[in-house]
C-alpha cells in the first residue's frame, strides 16, 4: 500500500465506508446505544463482529489516530478496541457496521437485514474493489489492516 495509486484507492474506500456509516445514521430506525459495552465482550456474548476490508481500514486508521500501533491481546475475550482503563470504545465514531447494527437489546435489538441490505452490498463491493475475500473476524481484520497502513 505504499504506492500512490494504492493510497488513493484506500483513501477513496475509507471515505466511501464513512459515507455508508453516515447514511446508516440517517435511517429512521430506532436506536439508542447507551454504551453498556456488553456487546464488546465477545466471549460473553458468543458473537464477534465481522469486518470487510474497507471497514477494517477505517477502524485501523481510527485506532492509529489514538496513538496506538498494535492491538492489545485481550485474555478476557473482549474487543481489542475496548479500552481496559475506561471501558469505552477507542474508535466509537468509526466503529464497524456490525457494531452499529448489533444485537444489543438495550440499544433496540438488531437491525432487520432488509433495512440495511443495500448498505451491506456496498460494503461488500468495496471489499471486492480492495481485493478482499469477504468479511473476517474483527481482531484478525484489524491486525491485517494495521499492517497495510
Amino acid at each position: 500500500m505504499k504506492r500512490g495509486g494504492d493510497q488513493q484507492v484506500v483513501a477513496g474506500a475509507i471515505a466511501e465506508v464513512r459515507q455508508i456509516y453516515a447514511e446508516l445514521a440517517t435511517r429512521p430506525i430506532e436506536r439508542n446505544c447507551v454504551r453498556l459495552q456488553e456487546c464488546c465482550r465477545f466471549r460473553l456474548t458468543g458473537r464477534t463482529p465481522y469486518l470487510t476490508r474497507g471497514e477494517a481500514l477505517v477502524a485501523a486508521k481510527a485506532f492509529r489516530a489514538t496513538g496506538r500501533k498494535q492491538l492489545p491481546e485481550r485474555a478476557d475475550g473482549a474487543c481489542p478496541l475496548l479500552d481496559e482503563a475506561t471501558g469505552n470504545c477507542l474508535i466509537y465514531q468509526d466503529r464497524p457496521f456490525g457494531c452499529r447494527t448489533h444485537f444489543c437489546a438495550a440499544a433496540g435489538g438488531p437491525y432487520a437485514r432488509r433495512e440495511v441490505a443495500d448498505l451491506i452490498q456496498r460494503l461488500e463491493a468495496i471489499d471486492a474493489q480492495l481485493g478482499g475475500a469477504g468479511a473476517s473476524a474483527l481482531p484478525h481484520a484489524l491486525r491485517e489492516s494495521l499492517k497495510q497502513l
